[in-house]
């Protein structure tokens, strides 16, 4: 099928970034929501991209009138009946999603694809409220669209394998790095990050060390672009406490992903991060950054300890089946920017070492969450590698 319209469900900050990708890439473009107000904001947003993008001379001025020209802004949900490709960005509710595929599929051609950009939801769930399920698919983009190059692509039980197909070779032809994993809570990068958060509040919380010595370990020693708390500051702890409690919850209620009293209470206190002036730090006018503790051998232990526990996330979600192991890699280097792969990390540090920390970690603690991945151990036992020939 020759995908020529887009159509987009709502225009959030992900709606707009995805129509600007969309337009940019030469499609017509319909961005839908049922908020004037909201579309006039969207309009203005995408509007003030472009021009930033002739300043600094990455388009001409023609360009970006051209791109800008691509996309129509419609309030009634029969404006993206014409689409070839409708990709919804709404709230995170099943129920409203699924009520709004419903309607798309009475709106929209039998051939149109409907995807959802859901980061946390059942793509199942939500194409099991058509008529048609075979023809719906996550397409899950990273914030902010035009500037991340990871895109999820998630088919649902349901999916026939030719939209997947083309969902592949059409967001790929867009420039995207594309990797293909199966609908389970978090796709990959949500799923496999939780540690990077979660044992930075564990190590806090037993009073190990504070939040930044932490964040100096990681960054300073680990080569992480944020630590741990700046970074949930940057994302905003109700957004960081509301995927860590769903996915737990997806996972039936799975320990390693189990949320911290820490992050709750601070949510509950409105202390969300930078956009609140007040997070794990206080980023108030005048007020000093704490300095960290930099004891080397204290920052090698978090470090070690922090990224063993990644290594076994990424060694889980290839053990059942989530993604391929250098589709795990390239989404947590480019979804995240991780500074190696963590399945070539193990390689490099020896998967017996990760092991090993592992089964320590388990022997101190004695908790569910500190559990080696059956694989990790069954490549240890046998001498294997992920990437035997280097090929990450």
């Amino acid at each position: 099928m020759n995908i020529l319209c887009i159509g987009i469900i709502g225009s959030g900050t992900m709606g707009r970034g995805i129509a600007q990708v969309a337009a940019t890439a030469g499609h017509e473009v319909v961005v839908y929501d049922n908020r004037l107000e909201a579309l006039e904001d969207a309009r203005n947003f995408v509007q003030r991209m472009l021009n930033r993008q002739v300043e600094k001379g990455r388009l001409t001025d023609a360009e970006a009138r051209a791109i800008f020209g691509r996309i129509r802004w419609a309030d009634a949900l029969a404006g993206v009946s014409g689409c070839q490709l409708v990709i919804e960005a709404i709230v995170e509710h099943l129920d409203v999603k699924q009520a709004v595929f419903r309607e798309l599929e009475t709106l929209t051609a039998p051939e149109t694809i409907l995807a959802t950009n859901t980061s946390s939801l059942s793509v199942t769930s939500i194409a099991a409220a058509c008529k048609h399920p075979e023809r719906v698919i996550g397409i899950h983009f990273f914030n902010p669209a035009p500037l991340m190059r990871l895109v999820e692509v998630a088919p649902a039980l349901q999916t026939a394998e030719t939209v997947r197909d083309q969902c592949v070779q059409l967001v790929g032809s867009w420039g995207k790095l594309v990797v293909v994993c199966k609908d389970t809570p978090g796709f990959i990068v949500n799923r496999v990050a939780r540690p990077f958060y979660s044992e930075a509040l564990r190590i806090c919380e037993e009073g190990i060390a504070d939040m930044a010595t932490i964040d100096w370990a990681m960054t300073e020693l680990g080569g992480f672009r944020m630590g741990p708390f700046t970074l949930m500051d940057f994302i905003g702890n109700d957004v960081n406490y509301a995927v860590t409690e769903s996915t737990w919850k997806a996972f039936f209620h799975e320990p390693r992903y189990k949320p911290s009293f820490t992050q709750k209470r601070l949510v509950e206190a409105g202390w969300l991060g930078r956009k609140a002036g007040r997070g794990y730090y206080d980023y108030g006018e005048g007020a000093t950054p704490p300095e960290p503790t930099r004891d080397e051998k204290l920052g090698r232990a978090i470090l070690h300890r922090i990224r063993t526990m990644l290594i076994n996330e990424a060694a889980d979600a290839l053990f059942w089946g989530v993604a391929t192991a250098a589709d795990i890699d390239l989404a947590m280097t480019t979804g995240v920017n991780y500074p190696r792969g963590l399945l070539a990390w193990a390689d490099e540090l020896g998967i017996q070492t990760c092991v090993k920390a592992m089964d320590e970690l388990y022997d101190e603690y004695r908790e569910d969450r500190y559990r080696c991945s059956p694989l990790l151990r069954r490549m240890a036992r046998e001498g294997r590698k992920f990437f035997p020939k280097g090929e990450s």
